[in-house]
């Protein structure tokens, strides 16, 4: 069951620990390249504010973004602000994010995000959740897959099995933790194809399906041809 209390409580707390990081920086580290190909880590910080914003926007019933040009737009803008204007716009969109998020409301609604994609709104909380914990790790400081919390690994593999299930383009994949392939914990992938039954830790099954870390590289191939590639996400 989706608590959407606790998870903006683990959204405050992945925010806090994201500032941590970034308030031992200088301006300079801040146009050092993140883990994302094209992006610097202002890049990511300007991203995660807007997107805090964007969701303040999902949960008031409105387009997250006007349009994905005025969002890439924004980002571009952004990223080369002074460490200290990144620091503030972090906070403050984290606020408004949460501010919100702590008024009554019908968390059983349904909410429209990009490209059409609905979903409940008590959902949207761990939504930003994922988007802070996984960008920290972007941001390439020394945190990783393997120092997120394990509910939260687990959960986002869970979303990430079901988001690539009904692929045509992915052949069917058992998901073990640990080496036993007789008990897969999650599957994915489309129906045609061999199937391929894969093994390793958490941190391992959520950088092959998020396309993060070594994507998978260190994953035991238990059964079948090999690493399926994913398309990009």
């Amino acid at each position: 069951m989706i608590d959407h209390v606790r998870d903006l409580a683990s959204v405050r707390e992945a925010t806090d620990r994201l500032v941590e990081t970034v308030s031992s920086w200088d301006n300079a580290a801040l146009a050092e390249p993140s883990r994302l190909p094209g992006w610097t880590r202002g890049h990511v910080l300007a991203h995660l504010s807007r997107n805090a914003d964007a969701l303040v926007n999902v949960l008031q019933g409105l387009p997250m973004y006007r349009d994905a040009e005025t969002r890439d737009a924004d980002i571009a803008r952004d990223a080369a602000r002074p460490l200290s204007v990144h620091l503030a716009d972090l906070r403050e969109s984290a606020a408004r994010f949460q501010a919100l998020g702590d008024e009554p409301a019908d968390w059983a609604r349904t909410v429209e995000l990009r490209n059409g994609v609905t979903d409940t709104a008590s959902r949207v909380p761990f939504r930003r959740w994922v988007e802070v914990a996984l960008h920290h790790v972007d941001l390439d400081a020394g945190y990783d897959l393997e120092d997120l919390p394990d509910d939260f690994t687990e959960r986002e593999i869970a979303f990430l099995a079901d988001r690539w299930s009904g692929r045509p383009d992915v052949p069917p994949v058992a998901l073990c933790l640990g080496f036993d392939e007789s008990k897969p914990d999650w599957h994915t992938g489309g129906t045609e194809g061999t199937p391929v039954i894969l093994g390793g830790t958490a941190a391992e099954i959520l950088g092959w399906l998020s396309g993060r870390g070594d994507q998978g590289a260190h994953l035991a191939v238990l059964a079948g041809p090999g690493l399926p590639e994913l398309p990009p996400l």
